[in-house]
Formats: structure tokens, sequence, C-alpha cells
């Protein structure tokens, strides 16, 4: 069986102005180009590279967004296949400050991205690990 190494963040402005003109803290999660589905930005670790490294890069390549790392939150484990190959992947993600927007090299991984206040994140997201994950980071955050 494959097995593939990802890092990813969970990004976090605070300050930020709502749609309807609220400040308060908001959070990055962009949804998938291919399967659709609402995250937080991930992607492989390259080789050399840490996690923590892989995950700056990561958020930066899928969204601009240019943040430092506050913390590790947890990981993710889920099996999936890849041309008829089953993959384990694992994903390490950290709690991120947003420090300034980018310009995305690679926009064609993300279809779309959001700000959401903390409150409206959990309803976004697509997947159970990362709802659990985000369970456990939302108490930090």
């Amino acid at each position: 069986m494959k097995r593939v190494f990802s890092a990813g963040g969970i990004v976090i402005k605070e300050g930020a102005k709502g749609a309807k003109g609220s400040k308060g803290t908001r959070v990055l999660v962009a949804q998938h180009s291919g399967h659709r589905g609402w995250d937080f930005p991930k992607g492989h670790i390259e080789a050399g590279e840490s996690s923590k490294e892989a995950a700056i890069r990561e958020v930066k390549e899928e969204t601009g967004v240019v943040c430092e790392i506050i913390e590790k939150v947890g990981e993710t484990k889920y099996f999936y296949y890849e041309d008829r190959e089953r993959v384990f992947k694992t994903v390490v993600y950290f709690l991120m400050k947003y420090v300034e927007q980018g310009v995305a090299t690679t926009p064609e991984e993300t279809s779309a991205m959001e700000w959401l206040p903390v409150e409206k994140v959990d309803a976004r997201l697509s997947f159970k690990d990362t709802k659990r994950l985000w369970g456990e980071a939302k108490g930090i955050v």
C-alpha cells in the first residue's frame, strides 16, 4: 500500500471584517477543485522539507496567503484510491496566523476560498476527520 504525507494549515485572521461589516476572528477554508470538498489548505511534503515548511508553502501556493505557524494542532489519517491503488494518507495540521495576502502559484488546486467566522467553520467542512480536528483546534482559537 502506498503512503502519502502532507501538511496544512488552519489559518486565522484576527479582526477581519465580515460580509455584514462585523469584525472578529476568521478562519480560512478552501474548496478542492477536483473532488469539490471544503477543507483546510494542505499538500504533499516534498523531499527534504519539514512538515512546518510544507504547511507554510502549501497554504501560500494554493491560496496566496502568507502565514506564520503558531503551533501544531494534530493530524488526520485516511484511505483513498488513486489509479486503483489504495493510499494511506497522513496530514499534519498547524494553527497559523495570517500575515498578508500574496499570490497563489497553484490556484488551480482550489476552486474557492472563504474566510469564515469561527462558529461557521464546522458547517462548511466536508470531511469528518477534518471536523474532528477543527473541534480540537477551535478551543485554541
